[in-house]
This record gives C-alpha cells, sequence and structure tokens, in this order.
C-alpha cells in the first residue's frame, strides 16, 4: 500500500476510478430529469440552472443521460472481463498443466480467436447477432478470453516444472492442491493488472460500437450515443460533444493510470519509487 501512495498518477487513477463507479452506483440519486423523457421545448440548448449542460435534439436533459449514460459502459467491462477472465483461468490451468495435445489443441483455439481484429470480429458478430448490450458483452468475452488464457497458461507451464511443485507432488499433494495453492497464487497479479488495463479499452470498444448504432439501443442513455448525437450536431451546440467525450477520456486515464500503477507493484521487475 505503501508503494502505491508514492504513485501519484496511481493515486490520481484511484480516485478517477472511484468517483466513476460512485456517480454510476448513486446515479438515479444525481439524475435531475427523466434521462429518456422528451421535450418539445428546449431542443439543443445552452446550459443553464435548470438543465446543466444543456439538452439534445430531443429535449431530453444531456447532464441525466450522460450521469446514467456511464452504468453501461462500466456494466460492459465488468460483465465481458470478469465472464472472461473465468473462462480464461480455467483453460489457461488446463493447457499449462494438461497433456500436450490438449495444451496444443487450446492454443490453436486462442490463436484463432486472436487472428481475427477485434473491431472487425465484433461487427460481424453483432450484424449475426443483432445490436443490443447482450451481444457486445459477448463479443468482448470471446475477444479477450484468449489473452488471459494465454498468461495463466505461460505461468502454469513455468510453475509446473519448479523444484518445489516436485517437492509437492512427492510428498502425495494433488493436482488440485497444487492448482490452488501455488498455481493460483501467482497468475493473481498478472491478470489483475491485465484486467484494470484492459478496462478502458472495452470501454472505448463499447462506446466506438455505441456511437456506429450497433450497441445499446435507444432510448437508453449512453455515452458512445451521446458522442453520436454530438457529432451529428455540432454545428448546432459542441455540448453533446463535450457530455459524451469527456467522460470516456477521465475513465480511460483513470483505468490506465490505476493498471501502471498495479503493475508497477506486482511486477517486481518494473517496481520502482516514484
Amino acid at each position: 500500500m505503501g508503494q502505491f501512495r508514492k504513485n501519484r498518477l496511481g493515486m490520481l487513477g484511484a480516485v478517477l476510478v472511484i468517483l466513476i463507479a460512485a456517480i454510476a452506483i448513486f446515479a438515479p440519486l444525481m439524475i435531475t430529469h427523466d434521462p429518456i423523457r422528451i421535450m418539445v421545448g428546449p431542443r439543443l440548448a445552452a446550459p443553464s440552472l435548470d438543465f446543466l449542460l444543456g439538452t439534445d435534439q430531443l429535449g431530453r436533459d444531456t447532464f441525466s443521460r450522460t450521469i446514467m449514460g456511464g452504468r453501461i459502459p462500466l456494466l460492459v467491462a465488468f460483465a465481458s472481463l470478469g465472464s472472461s477472465l473465468a473462462v480464461g483461468l480455467v483453460l489457461g490451468l488446463i493447457a499449462g498443466f494438461g497433456p500436450r495435445w490438449l495444451d496444443n489443441l487450446l492454443l490453436l483455439l486462442f490463436d484463432t480467436i486472436r487472428s481475427f481484429p477485434s473491431i472487425i470480429f465484433a461487427l460481424a458478430m453483432i450484424a449475426l447477432l443483432g445490436p443490443s448490450l447482450a451481444s457486445v458483452i459477448l463479443v468482448i468475452a470471446i475477444t479477450s478470453m484468449p489473452i488471459y488464457a494465454r498468461v495463466v497458461r505461460t505461468q502454469t507451464e513455468a510453475l509446473r516444472s519448479s523444484e518445489y511443485i516436485a517437492v509437492e507432488r512427492s510428498m502425495g499433494a494433488g493436482t488440485t492442491r497444487i492448482l490452488a495453492v501455488h498455481v493460483l497464487p501467482n497468475v493473481f497479479g498478472p491478470l489483475l493488472i491485465l484486467v484494470s488495463m484492459d478496462v478502458p479499452a472495452v470501454i472505448a470498444i463499447e462506446a466506438g460500437l455505441s456511437f456506429l448504432g450497433m450497441g445499446v439501443r435507444p432510448p437508453t442513455p449512453d455515452w458512445g450515443a451521446i458522442l453520436n448525437d454530438g457529432y451529428s450536431y455540432i454545428n448546432q451546440t459542441p455540448w453533446l460533444v463535450i457530455a459524451g467525450g469527456i467522460p470516456i477520456v477521465l475513465a480511460t486515464l483513470g483505468f490506465t493510470f490505476l493498471g501502471e500503477a498495479l503493475r508497477d507493484i506486482f511486477d517486481p521487475k518494473l517496481r520502482k519509487d516514484l
């Protein structure tokens, strides 16, 4: 913890992440208007005391939509990465500790998935499944899984041939005990670093898909959708672009700084005083 406090960017990242998460959790208590309510009068209005960030092309309160819109990217990030982490962990352990033929088969699966560019694969899958929140989560989980599985496989394979694992085996320890006691604690650090640094990428992908109209469906508030509306009406008002873009930038910076700080702490080769 002391090492983390010395990292100023890491502390800044932690503050941003906590702030964004708190806003997403308590969003219903913070909004000033119904985020999906269409109002005929104040369309594309400038910020005022009544509408803190103005209104969009349908008269909806931009501030309330921005506050509620943070829930979707965080939900997609944690649901997709959590799923891919769980599956990747299991498959990585199997590949690293299983027979060689199974390891080769799983490596072929990982390489096949990773051979497709993530965005192209996402667009193809969503075009096939239809735009929805579940489709976005599924696509990101599938494309992220091989990364975690390969990391776990590499760590497991290295530990498998270590001396203390051989000693454990000679003392009668089973595979389950070896994996749970010796392997999992050693792969936790690298996985935590990867997840924290993948969150901003997932937020950007989700926002990009919503920007293209292939993410969550209207009228659900979402940063990418707000940004798309902003570019459509940027000649009339800049506030929609600002409201949709700044949260994405802050979330990306927060998770990136946090991930780099965790990397410095958990990776002894990169550890340094900041």
